[in-house]
């Protein structure tokens, strides 16, 4: 029998999901923070590169959860150039290696959430998900307490698999 865990603090999140508009006309929210102009350090960018760039995930359903997106807004996969494509998947796969060597997770998600009714937070710029998951790492707190226990800091995280990718990419 299937049992649910119901996590009731994504309602609020999912809820204006359909209230806000993610572009507004000077790009979509990820293009904005990519031509910001503001250190890496500060928007927690970890990699750029010609068609696809990784960034940290602000709010992280865990230590060292990572965004792998195209530099371009694209709504859907089947929209990305050839040479786009490629470069995303590469990350994905650096992303990957990054954090195992990194975090020594026991697992790792990937996945890509495409549109609304798929989960997608910013729908309009596709954005695969790269998270460490460890034994254990989903408890009650987030279901009873609706807390989520990070051990470490962005601005560590940041650091570190910054780091990291430059040794491994």
């Amino acid at each position: 029998m299937i049992e649910n865990l119901w996590a009731g603090w994504r309602a609020a999140y999912v809820g204006n999901v359909e209230r806000h508009t993610y572009t507004d006309g000077s790009g979509t929210l990820f293009e904005r923070i990519l031509a910001s102009g503001h250190p890496d350090s500060e928007t927690y960018i970890v990699h750029r590169g010609e068609h696809a760039f990784v960034i940290l995930n602000r709010f992280p359903y865990g230590t060292g959860h990572l965004l792998v997106l195209p530099n371009r807004g694209v709504p859907e996969l089947e929209n990305l150039s050839g040479d786009e494509s490629a470069e995303l998947w590469s990350c994905v796969n650096t992303a990957v290696r990054v954090l195992k060597a990194e975090y020594k997770p026991h697992g790792v998600n990937v996945g890509f959430n495409l549109g609304k009714a798929a989960g997608a937070g910013v729908p309009d710029h596709l954005h695969g998900h790269v998270l460490p998951r460890w034994s254990g790492d989903t408890n009650f707190t987030t279901s009873i307490a609706q807390i989520k226990v990070l051990p470490e800091s962005l601005d560590s995280t940041w650091q570190r698999l910054t780091a990291a990718w430059e040794l491994l990419h």
